[in-house]
């Protein structure tokens, strides 16, 4: 599953850049997430409690931040474990562009999911991952200083590999926008990369 989208967040760009980057602000703003540790200006863990359809569970995870241009751009890699509901790693780009007074964010995400998550069918994980991303959206334009995103796009595209794959692993590209949220195991970690970016 690839994902990408575009917000338009009513806030300059150096303030939804400073957002991203303050670990209480992404906090607030991933669904589930009940910590967020910076560990160094390219490195934060977090913690967030995802429901997915009968599955219920803690992940934890680390993203990392990498082809840093502020207040511009950067990459955002991750991986978290939910037990025995699974696990998901990805990487994530986005990009910050002034609009006015506002920040238009693009992103687009590539991530895997396994275990149990990967078992519960395309259609519910893309569902659920394209609403944990609005509610972040929602959440990070409001503490970013702005109001809920004017203009919000996301779409989400299948290759037939993924589509065909129900097994073990299904490639999922989510939005980046965690900065940095993303998102943890599974929907988990899409969120905190969505976040992040």
């Amino acid at each position: 599953m690839d994902m990408t989208g575009e917000y338009r967040i009513a806030a300059p760009r150096e303030r939804v850049w400073l957002a991203l980057n303050d670990p209480e602000v992404l906090r607030k703003s991933i669904p589930g997430c009940d910590e967020l540790t910076k560990l160094s200006d390219t490195e934060m863990e977090a913690g967030a409690t995802v429901s997915l359809g009968p599955v219920k569970a803690r992940f934890k995870g680390k993203v990392s931040l990498s082809d840093l241009n502020p207040p511009e751009s950067y990459t955002l890699t991750g991986e978290g474990q939910g037990g025995a509901a699974g696990f998901a790693k990805g990487q994530a780009r986005v990009l910050l562009r002034a609009d006015g007074d506002a920040t238009i964010m693009t992103y687009s995400v590539n991530a895997s999911i396994g275990g149990k998550l990967a078992q519960l069918g395309q259609r519910l994980i893309d569902g659920a991952a394209k609403k944990m991303a609005d509610d972040f959206f929602a959440r990070f334009a409001d503490l970013a200083g702005g109001s809920v995103p004017q203009t919000k796009t996301a779409s989400l595209q299948q290759s037939n590999e993924a589509a065909n794959r129900r097994k073990a692993e299904i490639p999922v590209t989510n939005p980046p926008l965690w900065v940095p949220l993303a998102i943890a195991a599974g929907c988990g970690l899409i969120i905190l990369l969505t976040s992040f970016a």
